[in-house]
């Protein structure tokens, strides 16, 4: 059965920034209209997806459960390479199947502090802290010092066998932006850039050449709103509004629909003007 899409989305010095058409099509129908394609799992982590509808919509419940529970379990959130990891374990048994999902994991990893324990069974919790400067980093080492040498000398001194007390401390990772592209038969792959559905030939086009690290936030929502109108233009199956997310270190933000017949308008009425 005919189906298209057009989702994208990349990494930039501001976060991720994931867009998406809206139109849901069925075999040459538009089946609806305004279909959300991009799907909030938590705070820090939402997915573009294509493929069938339902599919998506299922294993991105399926997905956000299992990242809940997670959690619960341990106190903090898994990484965006973790749950693109899970999803593609999870997906990979039905490889071959008429299941049909494409996601696009655009998260936020970072500012979660694991806990240390020293070698006397003693643990020093630092989940409680969250930073992501190299200033704030540096701090943060310095106040694990400092607890250390304290939880050693209280220990020291109780203790009748004197010598040096040896702590090990898990690794500390601030790796900001994330974004993986996870496929129903198992593929998973790590980049900077990604257009799945489609329209993607026509999205690259404009995503090839306009993005850059250096993009501020309204450059790159202005880049990915252009790729997405000029793949709705040239793709039937991708078109009517467009939805943008942006993932930084403060969670998703969602840029209010805009309808892309408008911006057909507006590039009429410019080419009027110049002349072309």
């Amino acid at each position: 059965m005919s189906h298209g899409t057009t989702t994208l989305a990349f990494i930039f010095q501001g976060g991720v920034l994931a867009a998406a058409d809206t139109r849901s099509s069925c075999s040459g129908l538009v089946a609806c209209p305004a279909a959300q394609k991009i799907l909030p799992v938590h705070s820090h982590l939402v997915g573009t997806t294509s493929g069938t509808s339902a599919d998506c919509a299922l294993w991105k419940r399926i997905l956000a459960r299992e990242l809940r529970l997670y959690q619960l379990r341990h106190g903090r959130r898994l990484s965006t390479s973790g749950a693109a990891k899970l999803l593609s374990h999870m997906l990979h048994p039905f490889k071959g199947t008429e299941l049909c999902v494409a996601a696009t994991l655009c998260g936020w990893d970072g500012g979660e502090v694991d806990e240390c324990h020293d070698h006397g069974g003693a643990k020093i919790d630092l989940s409680g802290r969250r930073e992501t400067t190299k200033r704030q980093m540096a701090d943060l080492g310095k106040s694990v010092d400092t607890s250390l040498e304290k939880a050693a000398l209280a220990q020291s001194t109780s203790s009748t066998i004197v010598g040096q007390q040896c702590f090990t401390r898990k690794k500390v990772s601030f790796s900001g932006p994330s974004l993986y592209y996870v496929c129903s038969d198992g593929t998973r792959l790590q980049g900077t850039l990604f257009s799945v559905g489609s329209g993607s030939p026509y999205a690259y086009s404009i995503l090839d050449q306009g993005v850059q690290w250096g993009l501020t936030v309204g450059e790159a929502t202005s880049i990915a709103r252009e790729a997405v109108y000029r793949a709705t233009h040239r793709d039937a199956y991708s078109g009517n509004c467009v939805d943008i997310y942006h993932i930084s270190s403060k969670g998703w933000t969602r840029r209010s629909r805009e309808d892309l017949k408008e911006e057909y308008y507006r590039e009429k009425e410019r080419q009027e003007r110049d002349g072309t």
